[in-house]
């Protein structure tokens, strides 16, 4: 009881009327049916991010993801990687993830913060999951870059950047960890610039380092920051602290140096000598990352529990809606011509969507759809497009990690997931049987490693054979041929360490 209170104060602080807040029954992973409050109402477009979470093995992006599901009051306790208490992190549910400490799956998520609704997805960083990485961001909005404060720019650092290179992907930077021995983001800050081209400079500035590290200051507004109460859910404003003041100055012309060289506006400021006020600047930041042509930089610790607060507002400052984002699709009648997809949430426009990933469940498979433009409601008739077959969509679900909550209607720029839907990762489905359209499809790498598979009894050819076309719909690197020589099946399984797991 003291959680689903917990849950609709927090909703309600964040700004929800009342009326669209309900209690719902939500089944769990494993069976169970707990209740909690949850947002109903139809966000205006403006009001919404639609993020993932990546970066290089062990920067702390589950533990970032745990924090952030914390504060904005979707969990009441923060648990470790791991399973340390025999939980374990929220978005971490398969119990081989919390053996090893490892994300595999990429896992879904939303929560609220100050009236905005925040749609995420956790990502591995292991590059044998790296397709987990590639779908989520095909069909994010924005993204946050977070790297070790110790480590810096890491192999799968560069990786995670061409990938979201590739989809044209804005992005804010969390350096993390600064808690820890050896910490310096100063450094971590230039091999940004050097390593993947960016063209960054902190938005904050840590107060402290290692085992000194209190808070951070907000260059933009001249404030200092910091997080008192068991889980840092206090944030305390201050002024910034008198020996860092000429730091502060320092590196508040450095940041508005380099956004001035990428916008025109804030450029003819800097020009004529004038200091831009913090509301200007952060219009040219926005501005700037929405283009890509600057990443601002974050600082903090999310073990320590000290920056994700001040995090979560950049968020919603910097990073843009999905009406500011263009998605096309490609319409087949017109010798593929691409056509622009509306980001209106209403019924006006033909419902297009995109099943990006796929996972068998105990009730069956589970498609996970960001919707592109129109709406979605439980009973509509929806169209395969790759296959022509019409489905009727009986359920329809947002996922909090491994619990469904069952929703009666999706808009664009929402992500969701549906039950009893045949498909294979990365079809297009609509509302409009005339509609010929296909989403653009998402970048397989191509594997590396073969191995010959076979059933151990004989009885067992056609289970074997459903499971291997199961993979292939499920991870678009699966790929199987047989060999006439041989006479043996070969796969490529991509993600090489999780297939002899689930085989």
């Amino acid at each position: 009881m003291l959680y689903q209170l917990r849950c609709l104060s927090t909703l309600l602080s964040n700004g929800l009327p009342l009326n669209a807040v309900r209690n719902t029954r939500v089944l769990t992973g494993s069976g169970g049916i707990v209740q909690r409050w949850y947002a109903t109402k139809n966000w205006n477009v403006e009001h919404i991010r639609n993020i993932g979470i990546s970066a290089h093995i062990d920067s702390g992006k589950t533990t970032l993801t745990e924090r952030i599901l914390f504060y904005t009051g979707r969990i009441s306790v923060m648990h470790e990687v791991k399973g340390k208490d025999n939980v374990g992190a929220t978005m971490d549910f398969m119990e081989l993830e919390r053996q090893r400490g490892i994300t595999i799956q990429s896992a879904a998520t939303y929560s609220t913060w100050k009236d905005y609704n925040i749609n995420i997805i956790d990502t591995p960083g292991h590059v044998d999951f790296t397709i987990e990485v590639e779908r989520s961001l095909r069909v994010l909005d924005a993204a946050i870059l977070v790297l070790c404060g110790v480590g810096g720019v890491q192999s799968q650092t560069l990786t995670v950047n061409r990938q979201m290179n590739r989809y044209n992907v804005p992005r804010i930077a969390f350096i993390n960890k600064l808690d820890r021995m050896g910490a310096n983001p100063e450094r971590v800050l230039l091999q940004m610039r050097s390593k993947l081209r960016h063209n960054a400079a902190f938005v904050q500035l840590p107060i402290g380092l290692e085992g000194k590290h209190e808070g951070m200051v907000d260059i933009v507004h001249g404030k200092a920051f910091y997080f008192d109460g068991k889980f840092g859910e206090k944030v305390i404003e201050d002024e910034v602290p008198k020996d860092m003041r000429d730091l502060v100055a320092k590196k508040r012309f450095e940041l508005v140096e380099a956004v001035s060289n990428v916008d025109e506006t804030l450029g003819e400021q800097f020009l004529s000598d004038v200091e831009p006020a913090p509301e200007d600047l952060m219009r040219a930041i926005r501005r700037s990352t929405i283009n890509r042509h600057f990443t601002p930089v974050f600082v903090g610790s999310a073990l320590k529990n000290k920056g994700i607060q001040p995090l979560l507002d950049g968020v919603l400052a910097y990073l843009p809606n999905p009406a500011e984002v263009t998605n096309y699709a490609i319409d087949n009648t017109k010798n593929q011509e691409k056509v622009v997809l509306s980001p209106l949430r209403d019924g006006s426009h033909p419902f297009v969507g995109l099943a990006f990933k796929l996972e068998a469940g105990r009730f069956g498979q589970l498609t996970y759809i960001r919707v592109y433009q129109g709406l979605l409601t439980r009973g509509d008739n929806i169209v395969n497009t790759r296959t022509g077959k019409k489905v009727k969509v009986s359920r329809l679900v947002r996922m909090h990690s491994d619990q469904m909550e069952d929703v009666s209607d999706v808009f664009a720029g929402d992500i969701c997931a549906l039950f009893g839907i045949d498909c294979a990762s990365g079809d297009t489905f609509t509302t409009d049987e005339k509609a010929k359209l296909t989403m653009e499809s998402i970048h397989v790498p191509d594997p590396v490693i073969s191995l010959a598979v076979k059933p151990a009894k004989k009885d067992d050819l056609d289970a074997f054979s459903k499971a291997i076309n199961r993979f292939q719909r499920e991870d678009p690197t699966f790929k199987v041929h047989y060999d006439d020589e041989s006479k043996e099946v070969y796969s490529n399984p991509f993600s090489y360490p999780l297939f002899p797991l689930v085989l």
